[in-house]
Parts: structure tokens; sequence; C-alpha cells
């Protein structure tokens, strides 16, 4: 396949691109204002899940590393294996973090002092790379699922150490809070 036509195959999923990327952070905004029990639903809290859906992030950090191993080894298929899985399990992640917040009231964090400035600074900065993570992850796949090779790994050389750090600031943000959980 040529350049031109790996291009236009790209381009045909920008408007895709767009409208995720956009839709997805919204939806999880959304979605975690809405408190099912509080809204009058007889649904059980969903407590069991924190610790799962941060193994979950733990998971993704080591399937990211191992994906970046693989390509670098030349193992090209395993590397767009776990590249999938790391998708799968990012929206794994999602789906039970959204369902943790739409069952429970959501847990402050108790600590005092230094500690919680950096608190604050892990969690701010992993909410908003979550978001700028979503468009890098969608055009690094788009590229690479239509071949668009010299692109892929010029974005994947941005978007790997963005979403590295989403998936274990995520497990420090849960490990900093689990003390304060109900």
């Amino acid at each position: 396949m040529s350049t031109n036509e790996n291009l236009s195959n790209e381009k045909k999923y920008n408007k895709w691109i767009l409208i995720l990327s956009i839709a997805i952070p919204l939806v999880v905004a959304g979605l975690f204002g809405v408190n099912l029990r509080k809204l009058g639903f007889d649904v059980e809290p969903l407590s069991f899940l924190p610790p799962i859906y941060a193994a979950v992030n733990a998971v993704t950090a080591l399937v990211l590393s191992l994906a970046l191993w693989a390509i670098k080894s030349g193992k090209r298929k395993l590397h767009e294996s776990l590249m999938k899985f790391a998708i799968l399990l990012s929206v794994a992640f999602l789906a039970m973090y959204v369902a943790y917040h739409m069952t429970s009231d959501s847990t402050k964090f108790g600590g005092e002092g230094a500690i919680r400035y950096v608190y604050y600074v892990i969690l701010i900065t992993h909410i908003i790379l979550s978001i700028v993570v979503i468009p890098f992850v969608l055009i690094t796949y788009v590229r690479a699922i239509t071949s668009n090779f010299e692109r892929h790994k010029k974005i994947a050389r941005i978007t790997f150490p963005i979403w590295l750090y989403v998936a274990v600031s995520g497990v420090i943000v849960y490990i900093m809070i689990s003390p304060y959980y109900a």
C-alpha cells in the first residue's frame, strides 16, 4: 500500500477518533455524577471494585511495557496482541470505574500535610492525562491498522509514556486512597 493510500485509509477514521475522544470523557463525567442508589434504585454498592480496577491498571502498565519490549525485539504479532489486550484492559477499567461510582459514594482522601498535596498532584495529572491519552491511543491504533507504521511509530513515542503514566498513577492513587475506603 502506498503512503497516499495509508493516509486516505487513516483519514476515514478521523471522525470516529474525534467523536470518541469527546464522547468518552463526557459520558464518564456524566455517569460519574449519577448515583443509582441516591436515585432510588435498589442496587448494592460495588465496593469490591476499586482493588480490582487498580489491579487492571497495574496489569495494563505491565502489558504496555511488554508490548514495547516485543516491538523492540522484532515480535510484531506479539506487540499487536499485547496492544489490543492493553486497550481491552483500559475499556474494562473504565467500565468498572464508572460502575463503582454509579453505585457508591465517592471516597475522600484523608491524608494531611504534604502527602495531601502529593496525592492531589498525582490525581489531577492522572485525570487530565487519562483524557488526553484517548485520542493518542486511537490515532496510534488507527495508524497501525492502516499499515502506516512510520507515522504509527512517531505518535507511539508520545502515546506510550502518557498511557503508562496513566496506568501507573492510577495504581498509586488507589494505594494512597485505599485506607480511606468505608
